[in-house]
C-alpha cells in the first residue's frame, strides 16, 4: 500500500512523495552469508509489520535524492525515528530492536542515512545537517510530524542536528554510543585510537578483512575469537562497497574543524547511552555531552560494553530505551514534571 503524505503544499516544489518499495534484489544466498543474513533481516522487518518504502525528495533539476526507510503502512501511534551509525544498512543494527518497541506502542522509522543501503543522493553536500533535513523530509513524506529519534554513534550526530534544526517536531532524543561533543582536537591530542580524519575514515571505513578485524576488536568488549577472510570478504562485498567515496566525505565533514563551541545546546529531554568500554567514542565524551546539555539530559552507562554496546548488549540498551520512553508518557501524565518523594518517589523524568 503506498503512503502518501497528508499534507499536499500550495505552489511551489512538489512535496515529497513515498511509495512501498519492492525488494531488492541480493547476490544468491546460497553463495554468500552476508546476503542470506541481510535476506534474513529483512524479512524480520516484514514479520513485524514493517514494509519498505522508497521516498523520492524534491531536488534542484539534474540531481536526485531517494531516501529508503522501513515503516509501518501507517505509523499512527507513537512515532519513534531510529538512525543507524557507520557499518551495514539499518536492518543489521535495528532488527532486535523492533518488536520490543512495538509491543511497548511505539511505531520505528527506520531510515538507510544517504549513501548507506538504499539511500542516496547527486548533490555534493555531506554535513549532518543535509542529512538531518533530508531525513526530516522523509518523515513528512511519510506524513509523520511529530516523532522521537533514536540516534547510534553516527545516527546520533545527525539525531542530535535534527533535534537542533527541528525542535516542533522532535520531542525527545536518545543517543546511543554518539561522541557528537567531539572536536577535531582531540585526535591530535591522543583521546582516540586513530591520530586524523584520514585514519578515522579508514577505520570506519574498511576495504579489507584486516581492517574490518581491527573495527570489530575496537568496537567490541568481546569480538568473535576468529573471523575468516572468507566471510569478511563477503560482507565487504555485500554490504561495504557502495559509496566508499562518498561514506569517506561525510566523515571528513564531521571531523574537520569541528568544535564544542559550535556546538548548539538542545533542548529536548535527552537520554545518552554508552558502552563503559567504549574505545571509539571514550567515557570522557559521555561526561562532556551531559555536562554541555546540563539537568536536561541523563547519562546512563551500559557495563562490559564497548562501542557497539546497541549490538553486544542489544537487550539491555533495547530495555532502557522503552523504559526511557515509558517514563515519558508518567511525566506527561504528572503535567510534564520531574517527579520526587511526595509525587511518586521515582525521581526520574
Amino acid at each position: 500500500m503506498a503512503a502518501i503524505p497528508a499534507d499536499s503544499p500550495a505552489p511551489g516544489p512538489p512535496p515529497p512523495s513515498a511509495h512501498q518499495q519492492p525488494r531488492r534484489r541480493r547476490p544468491c544466498a546460497f553463495l554468500s552469508f552476508s546476503a542470506a543474513r541481510d535476506r534474513f533481516l529483512r524479512s524480520r522487518f516484514l514479520s513485524a509489520g514493517l514494509r519498505p518504502f522508497s521516498v523520492r525528495l524534491p531536488s534542484p533539476a539534474g540531481t536526485t535524492t531517494v531516501v529508503h526507510l522501513w515503516a509501518p503502512p501507517r505509523p499512527s501511534r507513537r512515532p519513534v525515528l531510529l538512525l543507524h551509525g557507520f557499518g551495514a544498512s539499518a536492518t543489521w543494527q535495528w532488527a532486535p530492536y523492533l518488536r520490543s518497541l512495538l509491543a511497548a506502542g511505539l511505531d520505528p522509522i527506520v531510515p538507510d542515512l544517504l549513501f548507506f543501503g538504499a539511500s542516496s543522493s547527486t548533490l555534493p553536500d555531506r554535513s549532518e545537517t543535509f542529512q538531518a533535513r533530508t531525513i526530516k523530509a522523509a518523515m513528512d513524506g511519510m506524513g509523520v510530524r511529530r516523532f522521537a529519534v533514536v540516534g547510534v554513534s553516527y545516527g546520533g550526530f545527525v539525531a542530535y542536528r535534527m533535534a537542533a534544526m527541528y525542535p516542533e517536531a522532535v520531542e525527545r532524543v536518545v543517543l546511543v554510543s554518539s561522541g557528537v561533543c567531539l572536536e577535531e582536537q582531540d585526535l591530535a591530542a591522543g583521546l582516540f585510537p586513530v591520530a586524523d580524519v584520514g585514519e578515522a575514515a579508514e577505520l570506519l571505513v574498511p576495504r579489507r578483512p584486516a581492517e574490518v578485524r581491527r573495527l570489530v576488536k575496537l568496537t567490541f568488549v568481546r569480538p568473535p575469537p576468529v573471523m575468516p577472510s572468507i566471510f569478511l570478504k563477503d560482507y565487504i562485498n555485500v554490504m561495504g562497497s557502495d559509496h566508499i567515496q562518498e561514506k569517506t566525505e561525510l566523515l571528513h565533514t564531521l571531523i574537520s574543524d569541528r568544535k564544542l563551541s559550535d556546538l548548539p545546546k538542545i533542548r529536548q529531554p535527552t537520554l545518552i547511552i554508552w558502552g563503559e568500554q567504549d574505545q571509539v567514542f571514550p567515557m570522557e565524551l559521555a561526561h562532556r555531552l551531559e555536562r554541555h546539555l546540563g539537568d536536561n539530559s541523563r547519562l546512563v552507562v551500559v557495563k562490559n560494553a564497548g562501542h557497539a554496546a546497541n549490538i553486544e548488549k542489544s537487550k539491555e540498551v533495547c530495555k532502557i530505551i522503552v523504559d526511557y520512553f515509558e517514563e515519558s508518557d508518567s511525566s506527561s501524565s504528572n503535567g510534564g514534571r520531574r517527579c520526587s518523594c511526595s509525587d511518586c518517589g521515582c525521581g526520574k523524568f
